[in-house]
């Protein structure tokens, strides 16, 4: 198993920047891939971004060109840079890892607040 633990949340205006940080530990080779998502008060949660094992990162559109996710050198540091932030990107955001070959994410962060103020 992997645990994940989210920071970097916070409150910024419109148009502001924020970085969400995910530090991995535990059997972190068995969940080579990992992303966020997140998730608004009475809304689903939505797939945010995803990287792989050879660092192929896929977005949702509503955040393309805004977010970037990477990994730290030694891939056990997920980030999500986040800038021209908007009301809607407001949700609790959480980090999660999954088997490269399977769809489903089995391991998730207990998740980071970010409120966007317009």
């Amino acid at each position: 198993q992997v645990q994940l633990v989210e920071s970097g949340g916070g409150s910024v205006q419109a148009g502001g920047s924020l970085r969400l940080s995910c530090v991995a530990s535990g059997d972190t080779y068995s969940r080579a891939c990992m992303g966020w998502f997140r998730q608004a008060p009475g809304k689903e949660r939505e797939g945010v971004a995803s990287i792989d094992s050879y660092s192929r990162s896929t977005y949702a559109d509503s955040v393309k060109g805004r977010f970037t996710i990477s990994q730290g050198n030694a891939k056990n540091t997920l980030y999500l840079q986040m800038n021209s932030l908007k009301p809607e990107d407001t949700a609790m955001y959480y980090c999660a890892a999954r088997h490269c070959l399977l769809r489903t994410y089995d391991c998730w962060g207990q998740g980071t607040q970010v409120t966007v103020s317009s």
